[in-house]
């Protein structure tokens, strides 16, 4: 990393956001905008290019079979470059997100709505070398504790995500439709959900569902 310029890689599925952000970094003298990503295999290819020092990545941008989200390409890019810092931003403050990121290689996470000095200030510590993650999250993530679904449980119930049948999902587990519905009957009960979708959303809004 150069000492006078920190050279930032912004990734984010919508164009404004993409652009506020660049011009929010454009304004500080150490910081330099190297390029903008709008999806998550975008931004693998342009980190490769561009080798920056820090990345603000969007941690739900939709992607593809060979890299779906921000966490997916994070964990790639960190893998190829571990001198580039990830910041993972979000609108949704979620634990589950903050324990994924972290376990991607992300140093950094924080919500898009924080100030715009707070975001400078996260840039310049985890250029740094210093780890910056939004204190309420933190906590939340903390709190949390282990999932409560067996292995089985959890691979029926990230089939489920897609909202396939329960054909669908016992033919993409190897598993008879009967022993599908008795795994997400269970899950469900273990998270006090009402339909399967909402056990699915609580779930991934705990880290549980990879």
């Amino acid at each position: 990393m150069s000492a006078e310029t920190i050279r930032i890689l912004i990734a984010d599925d919508q164009a404004i956001i993409r652009e506020a952000l660049a011009a929010l970094v454009r304004l500080e003298p150490d910081l330099e905008v190297v390029g903008l990503a709008g999806d998550p295999g975008g931004v693998v290819a342009l980190a490769a290019e561009h080798e920056p020092d820090v990345i603000l990545m969007d941690v739900q941008m939709p992607g593809d079979a060979a890299v779906k989200d921000g966490i997916e390409a994070t964990a790639k890019i960190v893998e190829r470059r571990p001198a580039t810092r990830v910041i993972i931003l979000t609108t949704f403050g979620r634990p589950g997100y903050l324990r994924r990121a972290m376990e991607a290689g992300a140093v950094g996470f924080m919500v898009k709505d924080a100030p715009a000095d707070r975001l400078v200030d996260g840039i310049r510590r985890v250029a740094s070398g210093l780890r910056v993650v939004d204190p309420t999250l933190a906590a939340d993530s903390l709190s949390i504790g282990a999932s409560p679904l067996t292995d089985r449980e959890t691979q029926v119930l990230a089939a489920a995500a897609d909202g396939g049948s329960t054909a669908v999902i016992a033919s993409s587990v190897f598993l008879s439709e009967g022993t599908v519905r008795n795994h997400l009957s269970a899950a469900m009960g273990k998270l006090g959900a009402g339909s399967r979708a909402e056990a699915v959303r609580i779930a991934t809004d705990n880290g549980w569902l990879g």
